[in-house]
């Protein structure tokens, strides 16, 4: 048996006061890792300011928001929101095989939240569990330098 094959995935985190999530189609992940190669976390960084700026160019030049079928970003006093959105997803969605990345302080929390909905189709991992150099680790980077960079503009 081969590795599950995914029919979205969706990828929460958090960066001091921020929470974010996306989610995308297994398609437009294929399309978005050849875009996103040099991403990484945003404190590996040696020039933190260069990295975001080349970061910043990167996202607006190749629309890397457009493969997203949905993103928010949001003050971390509204998680509340951030949770809703993707239990409505998941709800929609019940018949569809999901990928979930979560914050580690979140996981079992959030773990224990989706199971409300359902936990049949859904694999939830501890964003540590992220093995570098798979796709799913890669896409996590988007998010990530996305709360950076919202946060640094604040």
């Amino acid at each position: 048996m081969g590795a599950k094959q995914f029919d979205y995935y969706i990828f929460v985190d958090y960066s001091e006061n921020f929470i974010g999530y996306f989610i995308i189609t297994r398609e437009k992940l294929r399309e978005l890792l050849p875009k996103i190669s040099r991403f990484r976390h945003y404190r590996e960084a040696r020039d933190k300011n260069l990295y975001l700026k080349n970061i910043k160019k990167t996202l607006k030049r190749d629309n890397i928001k457009s493969y997203l079928l949905k993103l928010k970003i949001k003050e971390i006093q509204k998680n509340l929101e951030i949770y809703l959105d993707i239990l409505e997803f998941l709800k929609k969605h019940g018949n569809c095989i999901i990928f979930i990345s979560v914050d580690n302080h979140q996981y079992f929390a959030f773990r224990k939240m989706v199971g409300i909905i359902d936990s049949e189709n859904t694999v939830i991992k501890q964003e540590s569990e992220l093995i570098n150099g798979t796709p799913e680790y890669q896409v996590s980077l988007v998010l990530d330098n996305l709360l950076n960079i919202e946060r640094l503009e604040k």
